[in-house]
C-alpha cells in the first residue's frame, strides 16, 4: 500500500478524505478544515496520512502534549481519528494506517499510543476491538461512554488519562443546549449550527463555543474533542445525528 502524507507543501492540492466531494458544500467544507490543519502542522505537531487513493482512509494524529483533547500525559502520540469506509474496508487498510502511527512513535521513541473510544460501538469512534486486538488496553474513562486506550512501548512510563473536566463530563453552562466543537471535523462549522437551530425552534436556550486553540480544547472539549453536546450542563452525545434524529433526541430531553 502507498501513502500520502498531507503537510504544508500538498495542502492545497491533496484531498483530505473527510469532505471528498467536489461540490459546493464538500469543498467548502474540506476548506474548514483545510485551515485548522494549516495552523496544525507546524505549532501542534500534526500528522495526516491517507492511503493513495480517492476515497476515505485516513489516519490523523498528534503529541499528547497539543492534542485537542482533554487528555493529559508525556512523550504519547495521539490518534485524533482512524477511518476506513465503503470499497476498502476488509482490505486491512485500517491495520496499515495504525501501523504507520505506531512505527511513528517509535521512530520518535515515544512512550506509546492513545486513542479516545468507547465501551460499545459508537459513531465517530472506531470499534474498540479493533484496538484491543493490537495491544491497546484501557487506561481511563470518562462519562458517559468513553474509554481512554494505550499501546505502551515504554511500560516504565505512566499511562495517559483524562483531565478532570472530562472525568465529570459537564461543562460550565447549565442553561439548556450547549454545543462545544472545533473545526477538526470539517462537518462541523455547518452542522452545528444547525442542530443549535432545531434546539432553539424547540424554545431551548443554545450556546455555541467553537475552540480556537489545543489548550482551549484540553481545557473545554469533550472526551471526543471534535464536538461535546451538552444539555443543562451534562454530556449527552459527541456525534453529528441527522436532523430529524436530533430534533426527537431533543424532544426526549426536553420531556424528561
Amino acid at each position: 500500500m502507498k501513502f500520502i502524507t498531507i503537510d504544508p507543501t500538498n495542502l492545497d492540492s491533496e484531498h483530505v478524505c473527510c469532505a471528498i466531494g467536489a461540490d459546493q458544500a464538500n469543498t467548502a467544507r474540506a476548506a474548514t478544515k483545510k485551515e485548522w490543519m494549516r495552523a496544525r502542522f507546524k505549532k501542534d505537531g500534526l500528522v495526516f496520512k491517507r492511503l493513495d487513493e480517492r476515497g476515505k482512509m485516513f489516519v490523523e494524529y498528534m503529541p499528547i502534549e497539543s492534542v485537542w483533547k482533554p487528555i493529559s500525559g508525556k512523550n504519547y502520540l495521539v490518534i485524533n481519528c482512524l477511518w476506513v469506509s465503503g470499497k476498502f474496508k476488509g482490505r486491512g487498510v485500517a491495520q496499515a494506517l495504525l501501523d504507520e502511527c505506531v512505527k511513528d512513535a517509535k521512530k520518535q521513541k515515544r512512550a506509546g499510543v492513545a486513542v479516545v473510544t468507547s465501551n460499545r460501538v459508537k459513531p465517530f469512534l472506531t470499534d474498540p476491538k479493533f484496538y484491543k486486538r493490537h495491544g491497546f488496553e484501557t487506561v481511563d474513562t470518562a462519562p458517559p461512554y468513553f474509554e481512554l486506550l494505550a499501546l505502551r512501548l515504554d511500560p516504565r512510563s505512566p499511562a495517559p488519562k483524562f483531565k478532570s473536566a472530562a472525568k465529570a463530563g459537564r461543562c460550565e453552562n447549565k442553561q439548556g443546549f450547549t454545543f462545544i466543537y472545533s473545526n477538526q471535523c470539517p462537518f462541523m462549522e455547518e452542522y452545528v449550527q444547525t442542530l443549535a437551530g432545531i434546539a432553539a425552534g424547540k424554545k431551548a436556550p443554545t450556546n455555541i463555543v467553537k475552540l480556537k486553540t489545543g489548550a482551549e480544547a484540553r481545557r473545554l472539549g469533550s472526551p471526543f474533542g471534535t464536538l461535546g453536546i451538552y444539555y443543562q450542563g451534562e454530556l449527552v452525545a459527541h456525534d453529528l445525528m441527522p436532523e430529524k434524529k436530533f430534533g426527537q433526541f431533543v424532544d426526549g430531553l426536553l420531556q424528561s
